[in-house]
């Protein structure tokens, strides 16, 4: 069983672990990812983000003060308690991460994909522990990040790769959203998605020692921008 410090790509148990890591943060993994785009939208509508300048420093901060805060400590607890195949400190995390969020369409984009997620791994990458937890939490929400996060503690792929992976898909599905919206090109959208690494890797290693009991979150118009996208005339995503 491969642990924290093992480089991911250096056993046998390592590359099994990057190859389950890259298959569940591939775009093709359905979990409707690409119907969301965490207020984004609204925010392209309102004149805030409107090239790749502005769209690096809108994800920046919703890494910084937003989901990058909440998601690493909620995938970081999850990672450990799955570990220690604890399902109470699992089911908690899953009301906790229900409750996190600052608006309907965010709660929706992260439950929407938890739900799907754990539904997936559970067919696909069959472990009899995620069917115990899926018993555990009934009809209740869960997710993303605990979900995901109670993936990869299962599957014994290192807690800093999984969250490196996690925000580097978040980000990448945020760019894809605003390559379509503002619109953007996309080499732009990769050069964006280039300014965003220094971010990721550094929201990631915050998580690593993240208190979820200090934890919190202040991203105010990224709140505002998802509760506007809510009655907004014209809509491609779910958020």
């Amino acid at each position: 069983m491969i642990t924290d410090s093992t480089d991911i790509a250096t056993t046998i148990e390592g590359r099994a672990g990057l190859y389950r890591l890259l298959s569940w943060l591939s775009p093709a993994y359905p979990v409707g990812a690409f119907s969301y785009s965490h207020g984004i939208e609204h925010a392209v509508e309102a004149g805030l983000v409107r090239d790749r300048a502005t769209l690096a420093d809108w994800i920046t901060g919703i890494l910084r003060q937003g989901a990058g805060v909440s998601d690493g400590a909620l995938l970081a607890a999850a990672w450990r308690a799955a570990r220690a195949s604890d399902v109470a400190a699992l089911c908690d995390l899953s009301a906790f991460s229900a409750a996190w969020r600052g608006g309907s369409e965010l709660a929706l984009e992260s439950a929407g994909q938890g739900r799907a997620f754990l539904a997936i791994t559970r067919s696909a990458w069959p472990d009899p522990f995620l069917d115990e937890l899926a018993d555990a939490i009934g009809e209740a929400e869960i997710g993303y990040p605990v979900a995901f996060g109670l993936a990869a503690g299962r599957a014994g792929i290192p807690l800093q790769a999984a969250l490196v992976g996690y925000f580097q898909a978040f980000a990448a599905n945020l760019v894809s959203a605003a390559v379509r919206l503002i619109p953007l090109g996309q080499t732009d959208g990769q050069r964006c998605q280039r300014a965003l690494l220094a971010e990721v890797v550094a929201i990631a290693d915050q998580a690593l020692a993240a208190d979820l009991a200090e934890a919190g979150t202040a991203a105010p118009m990224v709140d505002w921008t998802s509760m506007r996208h809510e009655t907004q005339y014209t809509r491609l995503f779910r958020s």
